[in-house]
């Protein structure tokens, strides 16, 4: 059953979004955008930001708002049963999530102290789930610790490597299957915040001041995830690495990188494994939150020894593909149509429109578009569930 009683403040909300957006896989993304160069990548991050910030921001809302988990708002616009398949959906991508910010971690301190991966792997593990044994209203005062470490020693990475006499200075050397297209980089840009939007509630649900939180834990984890992606955009053209790792061994500065790596990785990897558990829960309600997410932690240290990391740009289209117009068609729902079809056990409409949604955006994702494929597959899901939801009008139980 549910944990989450206690009412938390917005000091918490702040430091856990900071928290969550300083991490590697953020920074990782960010070098992906090296082949537009500084000014078009900049712009590319930022108009990512900009689009997934505002879905991050009305995701929250609603669950603050309701005092709902972000899986149970999603009952409002597709029923019980709807919406307990995007609940185990979401708790694939959670553990994939998990598995994936593991591995990145567990590769990234092996490489400045060569204890082996899964050494790595099972240490980093241990650290979250100590976080998830702590519980997220206690963990203000650790948090409050972790991310004043980080926010001192990300910002000298940054002037580490935008610093052109460095020890870290280099120049990318690009090759010609290497090219990224603007569309491609607002849509990696915006992938971010979208892959928030099934879990931010579940931390939005318990703030004491609902809106204040959601605006706070919005303007927080966007700020910081762009000084992330242009912090790694800056380590491939000025230092000449994609691998983070590679920059802060060039630095000198010995072990200390090792705490941004794990103390990133493990704030952030921490609210992929507690909401993993809480979308557990709301398919099989008389589990445990907390026990459920160390579980799953559990499974992701094994799949993270286990399976190796690929194909990661596809990973984060792929949850794009998923949950994109499944929040279009619940925005539309509660802010324009103010429907609630919780009552129902399906609501057949809402999932033939997130079936469209889906196949509209894998095919958009084959076309260059300026805004990414997810704000005009967005655009299009919520016209259309508007006109559907006039059409079919008041949603009886």
């Amino acid at each position: 059953m549910s944990t989450a009683t206690s009412e938390t403040k917005l000091l918490s909300h702040g430091l856990l979004w900071f928290g969550a957006a300083l991490s590697i896989a953020e920074i990782f993304t960010g070098t992906l955008f090296a082949p537009l160069g500084l000014e078009q990548g900049v712009i590319a991050i930022l108009l990512g930001h900009i689009i997934g910030g505002f879905l991050f921001f009305l995701a929250g809302l609603i669950g603050a708002n309701t005092r709902r988990s972000a899986m149970e708002t999603v009952r409002i616009g597709f029923g019980r049963q709807g919406a307990s398949g995007f609940a185990l959906a979401n708790v694939l991508q959670l553990i994939g999530w998990t598995t994936v910010m593991i591995i990145t971690g567990a590769a990234a301190t092996n490489a400045i102290l060569p204890w082996g991966t899964a050494v790595w792997s099972l240490v980093i593990g241990v650290l979250i789930i100590l976080w998830l044994v702590l519980g997220y209203s206690n963990l203000t005062r650790l948090n409050l610790v972790a991310v004043a470490l980080l926010f001192c020693l990300t910002i000298w990475l940054s002037f580490i490597i935008f610093d052109p006499s460095s020890a870290v200075a280099g120049a990318l050397q690009l090759t010609e299957d290497q090219g990224l297209s603007f569309g491609a980089a607002v849509e990696l840009a915006a992938a971010m915040p979208l892959s928030w939007l099934p879990l931010v509630s579940d931390y939005t649900r318990t703030a004491k001041r609902p809106v204040a939180a959601t605006v706070v834990s919005t303007l927080t984890y966007t700020i910081v995830s762009i000084w992330m992606y242009i912090i790694g955009l800056g380590s491939a053209i000025y230092a000449g690495e994609t691998d983070i790792a590679a920059v802060m061994l060039k630095t000198g500065l010995g072990l200390w990188p090792l705490l941004i790596i794990i103390f990133a990785t493990v704030t952030t990897t921490y609210l992929d494994a507690f909401s993993a558990g809480v979308s557990f829960v709301s398919i099989f309600p008389k589990l445990s939150e907390k026990t459920t997410a160390i579980s799953l932690t559990v499974l992701g240290i094994v799949l993270a020894i286990l399976v190796p990391m690929t194909e990661y740009e596809n990973f984060l289209f792929l949850i794009g593909s998923v949950f994109t117009p499944m929040i279009a068609i619940l925005f539309t729902q509660y802010f324009l149509l103010k429907q609630d079809a919780s009552g129902r056990k399906f609501y057949l409409p809402n999932l033939i429109l997130w079936l469209v949604g889906f196949v509209l955006y894998r095919n958009v994702m084959t076309y260059e578009t300026p805004l990414g494929t997810t704000f005009p597959v967005m655009i299009v899901i919520a016209v259309l569930t508007y006109i559907v939801g006039r059409f079919t009008g008041k949603i009886q139980d």
